[in-house]
């Protein structure tokens, strides 16, 4: 495997929220949702998504920052693909958003959705997470050298996720076994329909370790806990509940892998509408309620405006195109 592959990081240089804020204001102004505003996790609830979505709804609708409310809607299925396929069939609607990360370009390019993100509207990025490698707290594996030379030893030795075959949490795993020294092919990777469907199946014993997001992870470790992480693919260490998680590269596997999360709307949605969102947005990472949410899940901020936001997913395309081509899952 290249250097693209045990090297993955897909985060670009924040931005201050504020600098958005003024320039969407105006046309902001000229349009308010008339009715509740449908918030899609394209997944059971759980997972990153998911995390996103109810986090952010709560600080808005906390911070009093709008007068509809945010419904969250859980669309499993297809890593995805299923929830795409309805926001798809719903253009213009801009009272309909759905939280988005990198199986939005992943997914299509594995062939299992005809929907990517050119058929949607970018919003705003908003954060970056990243992932985390957990186990059973009674498992054998103490580190995530155990854990590799494993399933060197035994690739029918299952690891889970909870997105699709070619996805996200799947180049994840498959990067840092690369970076290992393994076969990046023949990781076991079991896909499930989220993070939460992934744990539960870890629990269950029917995979030997799990990986998700290290936000979506942090409320479920700690003292007591049923589940204990390996490693997180943080350059650093990260804060709060996840700071004695030791990163990969501590562990002499030099592999780092971000998570970018943000927000899409449906086709054509009219651009008032994403004015109205990109301000939001930008005003709800401005708050306090905002800070101890995203310092507690382990995010860290990353905030990019629509167009910005549509110009850094293209780019994801070509970057993921060469590695899925490079682990032979690049689709038709």
């Amino acid at each position: 495997m290249t250097a693209k592959l045990t090297r993955l990081s897909f985060l670009a240089l924040p931005l201050a929220a504020t600098m958005a804020f003024g320039a969407a204001t105006a046309q902001a102004d000229d349009w308010q949702p008339t009715s509740s505003v449908e918030f899609i996790a394209p997944a059971n609830p759980g997972g990153g998504w998911d995390t996103l979505v109810r986090t952010t709804s709560r600080v808005i609708q906390e911070e009093g920052l709008a007068e509809r409310n945010f419904a969250a809607i859980n669309t499993p299925g297809g890593g995805g693909a299923v929830a795409w396929a309805q926001i798809a069939r719903d253009d213009g609607n801009p009272h309909k958003i759905f939280a988005t990360s990198p199986p939005i370009i992943l997914v299509p390019l594995a062939g299992t959705s005809r929907y990517d993100h050119n058929d949607f509207t970018p919003i705003a990025r908003l954060i970056t997470d990243y992932s985390i490698v957990l186990v059973p707290a009674d498992s054998e594996y103490q580190s995530l050298n155990d854990l590799m030379e494993a399933m060197a030893a035994d690739t029918s030795l299952s690891v889970g996720g909870g997105s699709a075959p070619g996805s996200m949490d799947h180049i994840s795993i498959a990067g840092l076994a690369s970076a290992a020294g393994l076969n990046a092919s023949d990781v076991n990777y079991i896909p499930f329909s989220g993070g939460g469907e992934a744990m539960t199946n870890l629990m269950g014993g029917h995979v030997e370790a799990v990986i998700t997001g290290a936000g979506e992870a942090a409320g479920q470790l700690g003292e007591g806990s049923d589940i204990r992480a390996l490693g997180v693919s943080a350059p650093e260490r990260l804060s709060g509940s996840l700071a004695d998680v030791p990163t990969y590269l501590e562990q002499d596997i030099d592999y780092t892998f971000d998570i970018w999360r943000g927000v899409m709307g449906t086709p054509d949605m009219p651009e008032e509408a994403v004015a109205y969102y990109e301000n939001l947005f930008a005003e709800m990472l401005e708050t306090d309620g905002w800070a101890d949410a995203r310092d507690q899940l382990g995010w860290l901020d990353a905030y990019q405006d629509s167009e910005e936001f549509g110009d850094f997913l293209d780019a994801q395309k070509e970057q993921f195109s060469e590695v899925l081509s490079e682990l032979g899952l690049l689709g038709d």
